[in-house]
Protein backbone atom coordinates (compact mmCIF):
# COMPACT_ATOMS: atom_id res chain seq x y z
CA UNK A 1 0.00 0.00 0.00
CA UNK A 2 1.26 3.27 -0.65
CA UNK A 3 0.65 5.83 1.76
CA UNK A 4 0.30 9.35 1.40
CA UNK A 5 0.15 11.61 4.95
CA UNK A 6 -0.45 15.50 4.03
CA UNK A 7 -0.95 18.52 6.54
CA UNK A 8 -0.50 22.37 6.46
CA UNK A 9 3.03 22.42 7.07
CA UNK A 10 4.65 19.10 6.54
CA UNK A 11 6.68 18.36 9.51
CA UNK A 12 5.02 18.07 12.89
CA UNK A 13 1.82 16.94 12.31
CA UNK A 14 2.30 14.90 9.64
CA UNK A 15 5.28 13.30 11.03
CA UNK A 16 3.07 12.28 14.28
CA UNK A 17 0.24 11.30 12.02
CA UNK A 18 2.56 9.09 9.92
CA UNK A 19 3.44 7.42 12.86
CA UNK A 20 -0.23 6.60 13.80
CA UNK A 21 -0.63 5.51 10.64
CA UNK A 22 1.87 3.06 10.37
CA UNK A 23 0.54 1.75 13.73
CA UNK A 24 -3.03 1.25 12.03
CA UNK A 25 -2.11 -0.53 9.02
CA UNK A 26 -0.02 -2.84 11.04
CA UNK A 27 -3.30 -3.75 12.86
CA UNK A 28 -4.53 -4.25 10.31
CA UNK A 29 -1.91 -6.26 8.36
CA UNK A 30 -2.34 -3.80 5.77
CA UNK A 31 1.86 -4.35 3.76
CA UNK A 32 3.09 -0.41 3.33
CA UNK A 33 5.15 0.00 0.64
CA UNK A 34 5.60 3.09 0.33
CA UNK A 35 4.64 6.22 3.11
CA UNK A 36 5.84 9.41 2.95
CA UNK A 37 4.36 12.76 5.21
CA UNK A 38 4.65 15.97 2.90
CA UNK A 39 2.94 19.57 3.40
CA UNK A 40 -0.64 20.31 1.64
CA UNK A 41 0.96 22.14 -1.51
CA UNK A 42 3.49 19.10 -2.26
CA UNK A 43 0.15 16.31 -1.05
CA UNK A 44 -2.32 17.88 -3.73
CA UNK A 45 0.34 17.18 -6.51
CA UNK A 46 1.73 13.92 -5.84
CA UNK A 47 -1.47 12.38 -4.23
CA UNK A 48 -2.23 10.51 -7.20
CA UNK A 49 1.07 8.43 -7.16
CA UNK A 50 -0.91 6.65 -3.79
CA UNK A 51 -3.03 4.68 -2.87
CA UNK A 52 -4.33 6.48 0.19
CA UNK A 53 -4.16 9.96 1.52
CA UNK A 54 -4.14 10.56 5.00
CA UNK A 55 -5.08 14.12 5.88
CA UNK A 56 -6.78 16.44 8.75
CA UNK A 57 -10.60 16.79 8.05
CA UNK A 58 -10.42 20.86 7.56
CA UNK A 59 -7.61 20.28 4.56
CA UNK A 60 -9.92 17.28 3.01
CA UNK A 61 -11.61 19.46 0.02
CA UNK A 62 -7.94 20.41 -1.33
CA UNK A 63 -8.13 16.78 -2.54
CA UNK A 64 -11.10 16.51 -4.05
CA UNK A 65 -8.84 16.67 -8.01
CA UNK A 66 -7.11 13.20 -6.53
CA UNK A 67 -10.86 12.06 -5.54
CA UNK A 68 -12.48 12.32 -8.83
CA UNK A 69 -9.06 10.17 -10.09
CA UNK A 70 -10.19 7.37 -7.78
CA UNK A 71 -7.89 8.20 -5.23
CA UNK A 72 -8.92 7.25 -1.30
CA UNK A 73 -8.80 10.11 0.83
CA UNK A 74 -9.30 10.23 4.30
CA UNK A 75 -9.92 12.79 7.11
CA UNK A 76 -8.67 12.41 10.53
CA UNK A 77 -9.73 14.32 13.56
CA UNK A 78 -7.26 13.26 16.07
CA UNK A 79 -3.91 12.82 14.53
CA UNK A 80 -2.36 11.26 16.91
CA UNK A 81 -5.48 8.60 16.89
CA UNK A 82 -4.23 5.08 15.85
CA UNK A 83 -8.08 3.86 16.28
CA UNK A 84 -9.67 6.57 14.72
CA UNK A 85 -7.05 5.67 11.36
CA UNK A 86 -7.85 2.23 11.34
CA UNK A 87 -11.35 2.69 12.18
CA UNK A 88 -11.80 4.83 9.02
CA UNK A 89 -9.52 2.68 6.75
CA UNK A 90 -11.57 0.33 7.83
CA UNK A 91 -14.98 1.47 6.50
CA UNK A 92 -13.06 2.58 3.22
CA UNK A 93 -13.77 0.61 -0.06
CA UNK A 94 -10.19 0.36 -0.54
CA UNK A 95 -9.71 -1.59 2.42
CA UNK A 96 -12.46 -4.01 1.48
CA UNK A 97 -10.80 -4.86 -1.84
CA UNK A 98 -7.74 -5.81 0.07
CA UNK A 99 -9.13 -8.85 2.09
Amino acid sequence: MRILVSCANGSGTSLMMMRSVEKAMKELSIPITKIHHCSISEGKSSATQYDVVFTPVNFLTMFAQAQKKGITVIGIKNVMSAKEISEKFAESELYQKTK
